[in-house]
C-alpha cells in the first residue's frame, strides 16, 4: 500500500510539481489549497507525511502544525518556506514539525527528506523499556512516564528510542542526524538541539536540569539510566 503525503501549498503550480514526482516515486498525494482545508485533511484523511507551506490563505503552516500537536497528532510534517531567517526556521520545529525546507529546494532534496520522514520503525525489538521510568511501545508509537502517556511527535519518539537503545553513549549532532532523520548533509544540525530541547520538556521534571537527556560539552548527547 502506497504511502500518503498530504501536501498543503497554496501555490498551485508547486502543487502540481510535487505531485508529479512524489506519484512517481510511489506515494499517493492529498492537495490542500489553503490552511483550515490543509488542517481538515490533516485530521482526517490519515497522511503519512505532510508537506506544509508556511504562508497559507485562512490559516498559517505554524498555527496547522501547532493545532495537529496539540490534538496528538504524531504525523511527519516538514514544513516548506520561502523565509531565510533562522528564527523563522526554529519556530517552525518548535511548534511541533519534524523539519522543514527552505524555498526554492531542489527536488532530490526533497525526496530525501520525504523518504527519510516517512520511514517508521527502522530499528526491530520489542518495546524499549528503562528503569528510569520511560516505556516506549514500538508497535503503537506510544509512550508512557510512570504509567502516564507522553505525546511525541514520530522525530521525537525515533530520537529518545535511539538513546535509550544505548544508554549512557554519548552521540554527536551529525551521528544522530544521520542515524534518527536519516541524512547527512541535507540536515541542520539545529533540527537536533530543538528536538532534544523539545524532548527534555516532555520527559525532565526540570527541563533545565535534565536528569536523564544529558549533554556531553562539545561533543553531543546522551540518555543516562
Amino acid at each position: 500500500m502506497a504511502n500518503k503525503v498530504l501536501i498543503v501549498e497554496d501555490e498551485r503550480a508547486i502543487v502540481e510539481i510535487l505531485k508529479f514526482n512524489l506519484v512517481r516515486e510511489g506515494y499517493e498525494t492529498l492537495e490542500a489549497l489553503d490552511g483550515e482545508t490543509g488542517l481538515e485533511l490533516g485530521r482526517t484523511a490519515d497522511p503519512d507525511l505532510i508537506l506544509l507551506d508556511v504562508m497559507l490563505p485562512k490559516l498559517g503552516g505554524f498555527e496547522i502544525c501547532r493545532q495537529l500537536r496539540d490534538e496528538g497528532s504524531a504525523v511527519p510534517i516538514i514544513m516548506l518556506t520561502a523565509r531565510e531567517e533562522e528564527n523563522d526556521k526554529v519556530f517552525g520545529l518548535e511548534a511541533g514539525a519534524d523539519d522543514y525546507i527552505t524555498k526554492p529546494f531542489s527536488m532530490r532534496e526533497l525526496l530525501a527528506r520525504v523518504k527519510a520522514n516517512i520511514r517508521r520503525r527502522s530499528l526491530d525489538g520489542g518495546p524499549a523499556v528503562s528503569g528510569t521510568g520511560l516505556v516506549l511501545d514500538e508497535d503503537n508509537y506510544t509512550a508512557t512516564r510512570d504509567g502516564a502517556p507522553v505525546e511525541l511527535t514520530q522525530k521525537e519518539f525515533d530520537l529518545l528510542r535511539f538513546l535509550m537503545q544505548s544508554p549512557d553513549k554519548v552521540f554527536s549532532r551529525e551521528e544522530l542526524m544521520e542515524k534518527v532523520w536519516n541524512y547527512g548533509y541535507f540536515g541542520d544540525m539545529r533540527t537536533v538541539d530543538v528536538t532534544i530541547r523539545r524532548l527534555r520538556e516532555k520527559i525532565e521534571d526540570d527541563p533545565g536540569k535534565p536528569r536523564h537527556i544529558l549533554t556531553k560539552r562539545g561533543v553531543g548527547y546522551y540518555f543516562a539510566r
